[in-house]
C-alpha cells in the first residue's frame, strides 16, 4: 500500500525525504541519548530512501518506450546490468549499502559497553563488507568495484510524476506524421520545453554503444592483487587500531592503512598502463571516474 502511494506520487518523495531529514535536527533534543537517537533516525531515513530507490526505478521500467527517459550515467548501466543478470550480486551490494548507511550507529551502540566491545564490532562490519567486496569481485569477472555497488537515483521524482500524467492523459499531438508524396512518416518533435532534453538524449557516445560489462575492463595479476589490497585495507586497519588502542600517540595504524592504498594504487596504475591499450589514455569514463 505504501508502495501504491509513493509510485502514484512520485513527486513528493524528495519532499518527504527532505522533511524526516529535518527531523534529525528537532526530535532527538527530546531524548535523553541525543546522538544515538539522531543516528537511529539518520539511519532509518538513509535505509527508507534506499526502499524509494527501488520502488522509483520498478515504476522507470514499467514506463511504455513512448516516454521520454533520461540516459542513465555509465555507472547505473554497470551496476544496474549486474544487478539484473546476478541476484547473488544484487543480495551482496544490498547488504553492503545496509551495513554503510548503518555502520556508525551499531558502532555508537558497541561503545556503550567499551572500547573493547566497539572495536569488535567495527572489525566485524568490516570484514563482512571485505567478504562481501570479495565475492563481488568474482562475480564480476574481476572488475573493478564500484562505490556504490547500487545504482544511484538518477531521475527527478517530479518528472517521473509528470510521465505517468502524461501516461494516463496522452496528448491528442499525433506520434508521426505522414508526408503527401512519398508516404514515408516523421517523427513528431516534442514539446518546446523539452526540445533541449530531446536533443541531449539523441547524443551518443563511444561507451553509449558498448555492453554495461565492457565499460570496466577485466583486472589480472598484480591488478587483481592491487584491488584485494584496497578491499581488505579497512580491516587490517581496524585491526591495527584495535591493538594500538591504548597508545592513542602511535602512528602505526594510519601508516599502515596508507601504505596498504598507496601500494594498491601504484600497482593498479601500473597494470592499467601494461594491459589496456593506450594505457590511462584509454580508460574509459566510468574508470576515470
Amino acid at each position: 500500500m505504501y508502495g501504491d502511494f509513493i509510485t502514484k506520487n512520485a513527486g513528493a518523495v524528495s519532499q518527504i525525504e527532505s522533511a524526516l531529514r529535518s527531523l534529525t535536527y528537532i526530535v532527538p533534543a527530546r531524548f535523553k541519548d541525543v546522538e544515538l537517537a539522531s543516528e537511529s533516525l539518520h539511519s532509518g531515513i538513509q535505509l527508507l530512501s534506499l526502499y524509494h530507490d527501488s520502488l522509483l526505478a520498478r515504476a522507470v521500467s514499467s514506463l511504455p518506450s513512448s516516454i521520454a527517459r533520461e540516459k542513465p550515467t555509465p555507472h547505473n548501466r554497470y551496476t544496474k546490468f549486474w544487478t539484473q543478470k546476478s541476484p547473488s550480486y544484487r543480495r551482496l551490494a544490498l547488504l553492503i549499502t545496509v551495513i554503510q548507511y548503518t555502520e556508525l550507529l551499531w558502532e555508537m551502540a558497541a561503545k556503550r559497553r567499551g572500547k573493547k566491545m566497539q572495536w569488535h564490532v567495527v572489525i566485524v562490519l568490516e570484514l563482512a563488507k571485505a567478504i562481501c567486496r570479495l565475492l563481488l569481485l568474482r562475480l564480476t569477472n574481476s572488475r573493478p568495484l564500484l562505490t556504490p555497488p547500487l545504482p544511484e537515483r538518477e531521475i527527478d521524482p517530479a518528472s517521473l510524476d509528470e510521465g505517468m500524467s502524461d501516461l494516463e492523459s496522452p496528448p491528442p499531438e499525433p506520434s508521426s506524421w505522414k508526408m503527401p508524396r512519398t508516404g514515408l512518416e516523421l517523427p513528431s518533435l516534442p514539446n518546446s520545453g523539452r526540445i533541449s532534453q530531446y536533443l541531449l538524449s539523441k547524443v551518443l557516445t563511444a561507451e553509449d554503444v558498448k555492453p554495461p560489462a565492457q565499460l570496466l575492463h577485466r583486472i589480472r595479476g598484480t591488478g587483481y592483487i592491487a584491488e584485494v589490497l584496497y578491499i581488505i585495507r579497512p580491516v587490517v586497519y581496524a585491526v591495527a587500531m584495535k591493538k594500538f588502542a591504548n597508545d592513542r600517540k602511535s602512528w602505526a595504524p594510519w601508516l599502515l592503512g596508507f601504505s596498504l592504498e598507496y601500494a594498491a594504487r601504484q600497482m593498479s596504475k601500473q597494470e592499467l598502463e601494461k594491459t589496456v591499450p593506450g594505457g590511462l589514455r584509454g580508460l574509459t569514463q566510468l574508470e576515470r571516474d
